[in-house]
C-alpha cells in the first residue's frame, strides 16, 4: 500500500526536470523512497532520495556514485536494476526499477514459517541474484528480508546493492553495518566482508523461513551480535521437529562462524540447494502443512509471486498444489513443456520449484526407483488387461503373456540391481583432496569411480595450483553418476592499489577501505605546496598489485615548513635583503624612510613582522630604512641661566654637558659649543657656566 504522506515537500515536485514524484513509499535510516514517473520514458520508477546529512557529505556521495555505476552494470532478473543517479540542488537521488508488491519481511510477519518447498524456492532466487552480483564484484553487506522484494507480477528481487556498500565505507572502522540479526561474525569483529558474509545472512534468512524465528535473539543489539561471534546457529529441526537433515546441514553450512567453513561462493551454495530440492521427497518438501489445517482454505492474496525463481529450468506444479494449498498428486511427473503455475493458495507470494534438468544432472536414485516401479506397474496392468476375453482354448497364450511379464520384471530388477550395485548409481565417497594438485587428486577419484570437473577460483589461503575444496565436500557419499566439482586455487586475487595522493587523509582512508585495503602507518612531513592533511605518497606506490586487506602506509603533509623571521634591524639595506632571501622569505623595502638617531642612514630602522615571527616560504617582510638622525638648530643660550638652557636643549633632543668655571657660582652661561648651527639630533652641546 502506498503511503502518500501529505506533508512531504517532494511529493508533486519534478526532480531534475525529469522525475515527477507522485507519492512516498517508505523511509529508512539512509533514504526516503518515492514512487515517481519518468516523464521522458513515461514509466514508473522508484526514486530513492538520500537524507540531507548524507547528501551533504561530498566523500559519501562520491562513493555512492561509483557504487551506483557498478550496480547499474548488473542486469539480472533477481536484482533490482539501478537506472539512473544524480542530484538536483541539495537532493541527491538514485533511480531504481519499481517493483510493486511487498518485502519478504512482510511475508514472514504475515505467515511465519513456510514449508521447505517455498523456503527453498525463495532462497534459490535470492542466492541466484547474489551469485550474479558476486561474479560482477559486488558484495551486498546488508542481506535481510527487508531488502528482498516480492513483486505483484511474481518477481523476486534483491534490492539496495551499492547503497549498503557506500554506507559501509562511510562509517568508522569497527562500526556494525547491516541488521544485527543477519550480520556475519567477521563483520562484528571488524574484519573485512566478502561473498561469504552475504551467504551467512542468507543462511540466517533460510533458518527464519523454515522456522518463523531468528536463531539469535537478545534484549540489545550488542547481545545478538555477541551471539553471532560466540555461538553456532542451531539446526532448524530443533525448532521445527521433522525437518529433513539435509535442510539442517544446508543452513549450518552457510552459517558457519569461520568463513573458510562456508561455501566458497554463492554458485556453490546454489548448486547444493538445488541438489537438495530435487532429492527431497514431497512429504519432506511440504513438511508442516499437516500442522496448518487452515492453509488450504485461505483465500488467494491480492498479489502472488509469479514463477520466476532462477534461470534454471523449472518444474510446474498442478493448479491448486503448493505449500499452502495441498500436496502433489502422488507420482505426478510433469512433462518438460508443462506451463508454469502459481504455487500457494494461502501464501502472499508464491514461487515455483526447479525442474530436474536432464541435460545437466542424471536422474536421482529415488527418481530411478520410482520410474522402475511405475514401469513395472504399467507393464503388469497392460499384460493383465487383455483386449479381448480369453477362452479356455487360449490358456497357452495367456501363460506366454505372464511369462513375458515375469521376464520384464526380472530384467528391470536385474538392471536396477546392477545400476545401484556396481553401475553409475552405486554409492561412492568423495575423497578429501584439499591442498592436493589435480594430478594428485585424479587417482583418488578414479579409485572411487567418480568423475570430476575443475573450476579455478581465487583463494587467499591456498597456494596457486592446489585444490581449495570440492562440491560436494570430501567425505560426502554420493552416486557415481553425480560427479564432483573441484575448485582449484588461482592464488590470492590481486587488486591494483588505488591512487590516494592529493586527497585529504580521511577521504584517502575511506577510499582504501572501500577498495578493501587496510590503512597502515600514517606519518607527517612538511611540504611547501600541499595543504596540511593532504596525502603526499603511499607505500606501496599506486597501481601496485596487492591482496585484499593489505596494509598501505601513508605520508601526510603538515603544510609548508615554518620559517622564523631573522632580525635585520641596524643592518645595511643590502645585507638585510640578502639575509631574508637566504632564509626563503620575500623582503619588501618601504617607500617611506624615517629618521633614527641610533641607526645610520641607509640601514634598517624597523621590520615587520617582528623578529622570531613564523612565516612560510615566500612570506613577506617589510623593511623601513633609516634616513639617519634629524638635523636640529642649536639655539644661543649665552648669558642665560644654565638650568633654563639645559632644560630647553634636552627638550630639543640634545645631550648637555656642563663645565663650571669658578664653581659656577652665578649659574650663567658664559660660552656654548655649538651654537646657532644645525647638528644631528642627539649631539652633545657643551655649556660653560660661571
Amino acid at each position: 500500500m502506498v503511503n502518500t504522506m501529505q506533508g512531504d515537500a517532494l511529493v508533486g515536485s519534478l526532480v531534475d526536470g525529469r522525475y515527477l514524484v507522485r507519492s512516498r513509499l517508505a523511509s529508512g535510516g539512509m533514504a526516503t523512497v518515492y514512487v515517481a514517473t519518468d516523464t521522458k520514458l513515461e514509466r514508473d520508477v522508484a526514486l530513492k532520495v538520500l537524507h540531507p546529512h548524507l547528501s551533504l557529505d561530498p566523500s559519501f556521495t562520491e562513493r555512492l556514485e561509483r557504487e551506483a555505476k557498478a550496480a547499474a552494470r548488473l542486469s539480472h532478473p533477481h536484482v533490482v536494476s539501478v537506472l539512473d543517479r544524480g542530484h538536483d540542488g541539495s537532493v541527491f537521488y538514485l533511480v531504481m526499477e519499481y517493483v510493486p508488491g511487498r518485502s519478504l519481511r512482510r511475508l514472514l510477519d504475515e505467515h511465519g514459517a513456510l514449508a521447505p518447498r517455498q523456503a527453498l524456492a525463495l532462497t534459490d532466487a535470492i542466492v541466484d541474484g547474489l551469485a550474479a552480483a558476486h561474479t560482477a564484484g559486488l558484495i551486498h553487506r546488508d542481506v535481510k528480508p527487508e531488502n528482498v522484494l516480492l513483486g505483484d507480477a511474481g518477481q523476486i528481487k534483491v534490492a539496495d546493492f551499492g547503497l549498503a556498500r557506500a554506507v559501509t565505507a562511510a562509517t568508522s572502522t569497527g562500526a556494525l553495518i547491516g541488521t544485527v540479526a543477519y550480520i556475519a561474525p567477521e563483520l562484528v569483529e571488524g574484519r573485512g566482508a566478502d561473498a561469504r558474509s552475504d551467504l551467512y545472512a542468507v543462511g540466517i534468512m533460510l533458518y527464519e523461513l523454515l522456522t518463523g524465528l531468528q536463531p539469535f535473539r537478545g534484549d540489545t543489539p550488542i547481545q545478538v551480535a555477541y551471539r553471532h561471534v560466540t555461538g553456532d546457529v542451531p539446526a532448524p529441526s530443533e525448532a521445527v521437529p521433522g525437518l529433513s537433515p539435509e535442510l539442517d546441514e544446508l543452513v549450518q553450512w552457510a552459517c558457519a562462524r569461520d568463513p573458510e567453513a562456508r561455501p566458497v561462493d554463492a554458485a556453490a551454495f546454489l548448486d547444493e540447494l538445488r541438489h537438495i530440492r530435487t532429492h527431497l521427497s514431497d512429504a519432506q518438501l511440504d513438511h508442516g502443512l499437516a500442522l496448518r489445517p487452515d492453509a488450504a482454505h485461505q483465500g488467494p492474496p491480492a498479489a502472488v509471486l509469479a514463477a520466476d525463481v532462477s534461470d534454471s529450468p523449472t518444474e510446474a506444479l498442478p493448479v491448486g498444489a503448493g505449500a499452502f494449498g495441498g500436496q502433489h498428486a502422488p507420482g505426478w511427473d510433469p512433462p518438460s513443456s508443462a506451463p508454469t503455475e502459481v504455487i500457494g493458495a494461502g501464501m502472499s507470494h508464491t514461487s515455483v520449484m526447479p525442474r530436474h534438468d536432464q541435460g545437466a544432472r542424471p536422474p536421482s536414485a529415488r527418481e530411478l526407483r520410482r520410474r522402475g516401479r511405475e514401469a513395472a506397474r504399467a507393464a503388469a496392468t497392460a499384460a493383465a488387461t487383455p483386449t479381448r476375453s480369453l477362452t479356455p482354448g487360449r490358456r497357452r497364450a495367456r501363460g506366454a503373456v505372464w511369462a513375458v511379464v515375469i521376464a520384464v520384471l526380472a530384467l528391470i530388477a536385474a538392471v536396477a540391481g546392477w545400476f545401484f550395485g556396481v553401475g553409475p548409481g552405486a554409492a561412492a565417497t568423495v575423497p578429501d583432496v584439499k591442498e592436493l594438485t589435480v594430478a594428485q587428486a585424479t587417482p583418488l577419484f578414479e579409485e572411487a569411480g567418480l568423475a570430476f570437473s575443475t573450476r579455478d577460483v581465487f583463494d587467499d589461503a591456498v597456494a596457486q595450483g592446489l585444490i581449495v575444496g570440492s562440491t560436494p565436500s570430501g567425505g560426502t557419499q554420493i552416486r557415481r553418476f553425480q560427479g564432483v566439482d573441484v575448485l582449484v586455487s588461482k592464488g590470492p586475487q590481486l587488486f591494483p592499489l588505488v591512487d590516494v595522493r592529493t586527497k585529504m587523509l580521511e577521504a584517502a582512508k575511506a577510499e582504501l577501505m572501500e577498495a578493501e585495503m587496510a590503512v597502515g602507518t600514517v606519518t607527517e612531513a612538511f611540504d611547501d605546496t600541499a595543504a596540511a592533511g593532504t596525502v603526499l605518497r603511499s607505500d606501496p606506490a599506486p597501481g601496485t598489485p596487492l591482496r585484499r586487506g593489505s596494509a598501505v602506509a601513508l605520508t601526510v603533509s603538515k603544510g609548508p615548513r615554518p620559517i622564523p623571521v631573522p632580525s635585520v634591524v641596524g643592518r645595511s639595506q643590502s645585507e638585510a635583503l640578502s639575509t631574508l632571501r637566504a632564509a626563503g622569505l620575500n623582503p619588501v623595502v618601504s617607500s617611506e624612510e624615517v629618521n633614527d638617531r641610533t641607526v645610520p642612514k641607509g640601514s634598517v630602522a624597523a621590520q615587520s613582522p617582528a623578529p622570531g615571527t613564523a612565516l612560510t616560504k615566500g612570506g613577506e617582510v617589510t623593511l623601513t630604512i633609516s634616513k639617519g638622525p634629524r638635523l636640529v638648530k642649536v639655539p644661543d643660550f649665552v648669558g642665560k641661566q644654565a638650568r633654563e638652557a639645559e632644560r630647553e636643549l634636552r627638550r630639543l633632543g640634545f645631550e648637555v654637558r656642563i663645565e663650571n668655571v669658578l664653581g659656577g657660582f652665578f649659574g650663567t652661561v658664559r660660552a656654548q659649543d655649538p651654537v646657532d648651527e644645525e647638528v644631528p639630533e642627539g649631539s652633545v652641546v657643551t655649556l660653560t657656566v660661571v
